[in-house]
């Protein structure tokens, strides 16, 4: 009996022994001060985009005597003379009763958003009809596809002569012909050619962002909408040579930004 009761108290010690080392190990000793949370860093964010609520507008207009354009002379190819009952003139200087200057190409040259603008898929038509190009002047986007087309029932050499891509020379000597080409890089302008037909020309304005037009006879264009700011706008006629302006243009605003060619100096 004085055996068990040893063994008793015995088992009764560890016990408590172990209790008291567990409950150390648990926290039960002196506690370190707890250190406060470290606050997440700082993440800087760029400045939202502005929204695209501006446009860009106004005419073209020509000053003092207009220069005679020449008359084409199509007798070489009589395909081409049957087509036309009139004296055809080339579309040099396209000139309204008011001085509204058509084929004027014009452009956002510098001001954009550093981005990339999305190139559409849809296709445009270049045409040659009645011996000429229509349109004369054009704009479109680098890598949008371009389709060009012989309406005429005669023999046609289409010859594009870009400096920043590829440039292409093929004949299309059936009417009803199609082919559709691009123009991988940016370039203002890019002149086309017919190799059979020298008085057949066109130009095309290619940017790699959607802000440009091309005046019709009224003389008038219009860009937008894009984000308020500053802007360089160009404007580009074939015989004219360029022009620039600085143009601000705040939201949801319509800034007018006229142009005025005069005779080019001989």
């Amino acid at each position: 009996m004085h055996e068990r009761n040893w063994q008793y108290r015995r088992v009764i010690s560890g016990s408590m022994a172990l209790s008291i080392l567990v409950f150390a190990g648990c926290g039960g000793g002196t506690k370190e001060a707890a250190k406060p949370a470290e606050k997440p860093a700082t993440q800087t964010q760029a400045p939202a985009a502005k929204p695209a609520t501006a446009r860009l507008a106004g005419q073209v207009v020509f000053k003092g005597e207009v220069p005679k354009s020449a008359k084409i002379q199509m007798d070489a190819d009589p395909v081409c003379k049957k087509q036309h009952s009139t004296e055809v003139y080339t579309q040099e200087y396209i000139v309204g009763s008011g001085g509204e200057l058509a084929n004027v190409f014009i452009y956002v040259k510098s001001g954009l958003p550093a981005q990339k603008y999305p190139v559409p898929s849809d296709t445009l038509v270049f045409d040659q009809r009645g011996c000429e190009y229509y349109p004369h002047v054009f704009g479109m986007r680098a890598g949008q596809p371009l389709a060009i087309l012989n309406s005429d029932p005669t023999l046609h050499n289409i010859h594009a002569m870009p400096t920043q891509s590829s440039q292409f020379n093929m004949a299309m000597p059936k009417q009803g012909m199609r082919v559709t080409k691009t123009f991988e890089k940016p370039e203002v302008m890019v002149k086309i050619k017919c190799d059979v037909h020298a008085w057949m020309s066109a130009y095309a304005g290619v940017l790699d962002h959607p802000f440009f037009a091309v005046t019709g006879p009224d003389g008038r264009y219009s860009i937008g909408p894009l984000p308020p700011g500053t802007y360089e706008l160009e404007a580009w006629h074939e015989k004219l040579g360029t022009m620039t302006a600085s143009v601000t243009v705040g939201e949801n605003e319509t800034k007018e930004t006229p142009f005025t060619f005069g005779k080019p100096a001989m």
